[in-house]
């Protein structure tokens, strides 16, 4: 894969937070690149509800309309920018997807899935090599989360861990390297 101006696709990653975040929701937001050009993308839904829909992360979406392109693409060829470090699921989906590379803006400290070592999970996952870089454009955001998480009408996730991280941390801090699971 050519080296991409990750700055660039976590803006469109972002705007789609945005988007989930003006409505209310988690703000995730989601875009899958490839050849320069995003092909999908998805925001976070169903985190308003009285049961959220955990199956509805922005990463699920993108994928999903991925699947739908009527053309076929090498997917290690393709980027994924995500706003958020991708949970569990998440990243078992994109492994199982074969997406070569994982940006994300903001580490999750509650569910984040990208420091799991490959080479200890079953032949599925660990014959799948994924490139990840995380904190392109951390502090826009961690700005949105801090905004989803200090609005008093908000109940996801308000009292968690992700949450009580978030509210503490300083904007203008350089990069989350210290941060894991302390």
């Amino acid at each position: 894969m050519r080296d991409l101006n990750h700055s660039f696709f976590m803006h469109k990653a972002l705007e789609r937070a945005r988007q989930a975040l003006v409505e209310g929701e988690f703000p995730v937001g989601c875009v899958l690149v490839h050849d320069g050009a995003v092909v999908a993308d998805g925001k976070r839904v169903g985190s308003r509800r009285l049961q959220p829909d955990e199956l509805a992360h922005a990463e699920m979406a993108a994928l999903r309309h991925l699947a739908d392109l009527p053309v076929d693409i090498d997917r290690r060829d393709i980027a994924l920018y995500c706003t958020l470090e991708p949970c569990m699921m998440c990243f078992g989906a994109i492994m199982l997807n074969c997406i070569g590379t994982i940006v994300y803006a903001y580490e999750d400290v509650m569910g984040g899935a990208t420091t799991v070592p490959l080479s200890q999970l079953t032949p599925l996952y660990s014959h799948n090599p994924v490139k990840i870089i995380g904190d392109v454009l951390r502090e826009e955001s961690l700005t949105l989360f801090k905004s989803f998480f200090s609005r008093p009408d908000n109940a996801y996730w308000q009292s968690s861990l992700l949450a009580r991280y978030t509210l503490k941390q300083p904007l203008g801090r350089q990069n989350s390297a210290n941060f894991r699971y302390k």
